[in-house]
C-alpha cells in the first residue's frame, strides 16, 4: 500500500480504495422500503493534520504461483480540512502519495523483484464495526517486474482504477490493514510467469502516525 508524498488524504493507499468506497443503490418503492440502509456518518480527526503510513511486518502480492514480499513500504497524506473531514452520510476520502515498496523478494528461487508505483492514489474511511477502509489504485499505478530465471511484468489495475478493500482500527498508532484483498492484474512474460492470472491477493498492515502533532492519533469516528 503508492496505507500516504503529500497529496491530501484518507482518510480515500483509495476510492482507491480511491481509494472511494460505498455506493448506495435504489430501485423503486420496494427497494426504498426494504433496500440497504444509507451509509452512516464518518469523521476523521484531527482535521487538516498530515500523517504517515508505514508498513509493519510484510506486504505480499500473490499472482498465480508467484508471491512477491516486501518489507518496506510508506505513504503520506493529510486528513481533509474541516468541514470536509466529516461526512454525515458516507465515507471521508482524500488522496495519498503513491506508496513506495522496497526490500522485495519472490517465492521463486533465482528470481528478484522490483515494485514501482505512480499516479494519484487515495483512501476512504466509512465508520462502522469494523471501520471500512478502501484504497484506490490508479490505472497501472503499481507495476511489479521480476528478473532472473523468470522475467515477468505484473501490472495492477491494468485498465482502470481499482478499489482495494481493507479495515481501519483506531489505536496508538491506528492501523490500516488489507487481508488477501483482491486486485485485478495483467501478467506478461515468458517461462515461469503466471500469465493466466487476472487477479492477485494483497496483504499488508500499515501503522498510521500523525506527523503534524505526534502526540495525537489519526482517528475515525461517527
Amino acid at each position: 500500500m503508492t496505507t500516504r508524498t503529500r497529496p491530501r488524504t484518507a482518510l480515500a493507499l483509495a476510492a482507491a480504495a480511491g481509494l472511494a468506497l460505498g455506493a448506495v443503490g435504489l430501485a423503486g418503492p420496494a427497494a426504498a422500503a426494504a433496500g440497504p440502509a444509507l451509509a452512516g456518518s464518518t469523521t476523521v480527526t484531527p482535521a487538516g493534520h498530515s500523517f504517515k503510513a508505514a508498513l509493519t511486518g510484510k506486504a505480499t502480492l500473490k499472482a498465480g504461483s508467484v508471491t512477491v514480499t516486501c518489507t518496506v513500504s510508506t505513504s503520506t497524506g493529510a486528513v481533509p480540512q474541516a468541514p470536509a473531514h466529516h461526512n454525515p452520510a458516507g465515507p471521508v476520502a482524500s488522496t495519498i502519495s503513491a506508496p513506495t515498496y522496497s526490500s522485495c523478494t519472490t517465492s521463486v528461487p533465482g528470481v528478484s523483484a522490483t515494485v514501482t508505483t505512480s499516479g494519484t492514489w487515495g483512501v476512504s474511511m466509512q465508520h462502522g464495526s469494523p471501520v471500512v477502509a478502501t484504497m484506490t489504485v490508479p490505472a497501472a499505478g503499481l507495476v511489479v517486474r521480476t528478473s532472473g530465471i523468470a522475467s515477468c511484468t505484473v501490472t495492477a489495475a491494468p485498465t482502470a482504477a481499482a478499489a482495494v478493500p481493507g479495515t481501519w482500527t483506531n489505536g496508538a498508532p491506528s492501523a490500516l490493514a488489507f487481508s488477501a484483498a483482491s486486485v485485478p492484474v495483467k501478467v506478461v512474460g515468458g517461462f515461469g510467469c503466471p500469465t493466466s492470472a487476472t487477479t492477485s491477493s494483497f496483504t499488508a498492515t500499515y501503522l498510521v502516525t500523525d506527523t503534524t502533532d505526534p502526540s495525537q492519533q489519526i482517528t475515525v469516528t461517527s
